[in-house]
């Protein structure tokens, strides 16, 4: 049967590039990801860059040794980035692989009828698919295996010296990397193509006889049980997303709407006819003929339908969510950072600062330590106070115990800290500072979180002054005298500015950084999405040179079959960025609502330029794809070519 499987996919060469030049793409982003990892983890620096700690242990876990690096020397942000890009790929490919393999078996429908004709059992025929599909795996894994290994070098030294990454990162032994990249392309592509499989053996002998190639009226009950549990997946997925998530709620976000994708996906059949007849009622009035075939198209063939919308809705979804969710994070981060500070002023430096009209001075000073816990050590962030300054000029207000114990080895914590860690006032914190002097902090206050003003992490100034002694002020906050106006004293003091100006520059800053991530995230899944798009609409369209030609029989001009394939794709379009335009409104109002929860005033920023690009995009990906080779099969064939 692989035998056969081999000469079928030899001899359906062209009916099958589309899925090897997808799942090749495919396994190249993720061997790339995968490749890049093992280079980050194979990363070992200098021993003065590092602090080796043991775990506490307990609850089953046994103490070992942790080597944590410094901020100068960590690479966990490459690492996070390229395992979102991994997983976000890898969603995207088992969509593409799943609709052409669809497209593939149902171009040989008449050819699987005629095998069943002559004696071929469903079983056979089902084995008989999925060998196509490890045949076409195998060959598109190794090519895009072999792509990433090449890419590997430049990707590393693009990464090297970055923020993600501060360090220079070299290569690491490629085969375990590679081989789980491979494994990946070679799962999902049987994956994509099962439901391919099972549709070729339903097909019966007699559809050999048939000239209409019309879909089954309804689809299976496993697909419709899988579609209502992953529904109700995302359901509760998006329950979750509430100010008691914390900081969770952001990942709860991303990865939500890629469960409501592969429910919608899975429904479909059901879904994109009712939303199709929506579009479709002013398309008709506006196109009259071209419009009602171009509705018809679409509600008589479902299964196509959907199969043209899923990687538009995709990405469209995941897209979409992604820009929203960090619009609104960053509209909260600057409220935040507004509430936080009290002081009028803000000095950016080390430098002291003096001089009349100056009235009190909270110099804080930064350092980082590492927190060792059960299982994992972690290097934080923190910074010495003095309580009695800080409390006048940010909000400090305590949401359990007080800031002015903070005196000898204690500590104060965050919000956030606290809620993810189980940290309650009274616990120790086993910390190790950078000059390798290991110390337990008791907790004596918990306080609002505040990212960009206050650390997680909060100390007495004179025990961060004995433990990083070279270390100053990154930022200054100033209360002017009484009667003095601060922005008379912004102009005499080197390097201050009002507050308000100190906030919006860091607001900015954090839009910058959430811009950076969509690129590095987006980048490569946008790029091998719109591969997907155009693939998809594209051996679509190639499959239907029968129908094509039938239609000139019928009287229709080759300007009419390409204004009918212009509103379908058009409309196929649509209704797939209607449901990711749902899935990102709902993703949205809930992530707003748990981000801004306690905070009055904040901005509403909502990227409208990102979003209508990427909508844009789409439908110009899906129309142009549609397009040229209905053009490319019209001027090749002459209505006498159906007889064929």
């Amino acid at each position: 049967m692989f035998y056969l499987s081999r000469q079928t996919v030899s001899r359906h060469r062209a009916l099958y590039a589309g899925s090897f030049v997808a799942l090749a793409v495919g396994v190249f982003l993720l061997g790339l990801a995968a490749t890049a990892t093992a280079a980050t983890i194979a990363y070992r620096g200098a021993a003065a860059s590092t602090i080796t700690v043991t775990t506490l242990g307990g609850d089953g876990a046994a103490p070992r040794q942790v080597r944590v690096p410094f901020s100068d020397a960590d690479v966990s942000g490459l690492q996070v980035v390229l395992s979102m890009v991994g997983t976000i790929s890898g969603f995207i490919t088992i969509f593409v692989i799943a609709s052409t393999f669809a497209f593939a078996v149902a171009s040989r429908r008449r050819e699987i009828g005629l095998l069943r004709l002559i004696g071929a059992t469903p079983r056979q025929i089902r084995r008989m698919v999925l060998g196509e599909a490890l045949v076409v795996a195998l060959a598109a894994s190794l090519t895009g295996a072999l792509a990433a290994q090449l890419a590997t070098p430049l990707l590393l030294a693009k990464a090297s010296y970055t923020e993600l990454a501060p360090v220079k990162l070299e290569p690491a032994s490629p085969w375990v990397p590679l081989v789980i990249a491979v494994t990946a392309g070679l799962l999902v592509a049987m994956l994509g193509a099962r439901s391919a499989a099972r549709r070729a053996g339903r097909v019966g002998p007699i559809d050999a006889l048939r000239e209409a190639a019309l879909e089954p009226p309804r689809i299976g009950p496993v697909r419709i049980v899988f579609g209502l549990l992953f529904t109700a997946g995302a359901i509760t997925m998006l329950s979750l997303i509430r100010p008691s998530s914390g900081d969770g709620a952001v990942p709860l976000a991303m990865f939500t709407p890629m469960v409501m994708v592969i429910a919608l996906t899975l429904l479909a059949p059901l879904v994109v006819p009712l939303v199709g007849r929506l579009w479709a009622l002013p398309l008709v009035a506006w196109t009259q003929v071209s419009g009602r075939l171009a509705r018809s198209n679409v509600l008589a063939a479902p299964r196509r339908s959907a199969s043209l919308a899923a990687p538009i809705l995709a990405i469209s979804a995941v897209a979409g969510s992604m820009v929203l969710s960090l619009s609104f994070a960053a509209d909260s981060a600057a409220a935040t950072i507004r509430d936080a500070v009290r002081a009028p002023v803000v000095v950016t430096g080390g430098s002291p600062v003096t001089g009349v009209g100056v009235k009190t001075v909270d110099a804080g000073v930064p350092l980082q330590m590492v927190r060792i816990d059960r299982d994992d050590a972690e290097l934080e962030d923190a910074e010495g106070i003095d309580p009695a300054v800080a409390t006048q000029t940010r909000d400090l207000a305590p949401t359990a115990g007080d800031v002015r114990a903070l005196t000898g080895n204690t500590v104060a914590i965050s919000k956030e800290m606290s809620g993810f860690e189980g940290y309650k006032v009274g616990d120790e914190i086993p910390v190790v500072f950078v000059d390798r002097t290991p110390v337990k902090l008791r907790v004596v206050a918990i306080v609002k979180d505040a990212l960009g003003v206050n650390p997680s992490l909060l100390i007495p100034l004179d025990l961060a002054r004995k433990h990083a002694p070279t270390a100053v002020p990154d930022r200054q906050f100033v209360l002017p005298a009484d009667g003095t106006d601060p922005a008379s004293l912004v102009k005499r003091l080197p390097n201050a500015q009002l507050a308000a100006a100190w906030e919006a520059g860091q607001a900015d800053g954090v839009r910058k950084g959430n811009q950076l991530g969509l690129i590095l995230l987006l980048g490569p899944a946008g790029l091998y999405s719109a591969i997907a798009i155009a693939n998809t609409l594209l051996m679509g369209s190639l499959q239907r040179r029968h129908e094509f030609i039938t239609s000139r029989l019928l009287g229709a001009t080759p300007a009419q079959i390409r204004r009918m394939v212009l509103w379908e794709s058009s409309l196929v379009g649509a209704v797939a960025l209607s449901l990711g335009t749902a899935i990102t409104v709902t993703v949205g109002i809930l992530i707003r609502h748990a981000m801004n929860a306690g905070l009055a005033d904040v901005p509403f920023t909502v990227p409208w330029g990102v979003l209508l690009g990427i909508a844009g995009l789409c439908l110009i990906l899906a129309v142009g794809s549609a397009l040229a080779p209905t053009t490319y099969i019209l001027r090749r064939s002459q209505p006498s070519a159906v007889m064929e």
